[in-house]
């Protein structure tokens, strides 16, 4: 009998506990369906904000003759990987082969949208910035 009242009570507290989680996990209302998505929209807006600007660091130092691998960059790139996680690091991955694409596509004489929106001023800032839309 004994054991029998300490299964259910360990069972009602493991039970108990994933609910808690899943409440916590999903909003119940409309209100905070809205919220939790406007929040998570404003923090993927500011974190490709925030590689877009390290990106256009990197060249400005680049154009400056500055150090490659700074305590600066490297800071900024670590406060990129605390805020947006391994995302961040597939985000420049895919900004990097879209730009490579651009460069094979320019040589090869292929236009391409970047080119109908740049027209002849294809500098790498402008081309950031088209390609990280803000």
């Amino acid at each position: 009998m004994f054991e029998f009242i300490l299964l259910f009570i360990f069972f009602y507290f493991v039970f108990n506990s994933f609910s808690k989680r899943k409440a916590r996990r999903k909003p119940r209302t409309l209100d905070a369906e809205l919220r939790a998505l406007i929040n998570d929209h404003n923090t993927n807006t500011g974190i490709a904000l925030d590689i877009k600007r390290y990106l256009l660091d990197i060249i400005n130092d680049n154009n400056n003759d500055l150090e490659k691998f700074s305590d600066s960059r490297i800071n900024q790139a670590q406060h990129l990987l605390d805020r947006a996680g391994p995302a961040a690091f597939y985000w420049m991955g895919e900004i990097a082969a879209q730009l490579a694409v651009l460069s094979a596509a320019q040589i090869n004489g292929i236009p391409t949208n970047v080119n109908a929106e740049l027209r002849d001023g294809a500098t790498p800032e402008a081309v950031i910035d088209i390609v990280v839309k803000s």
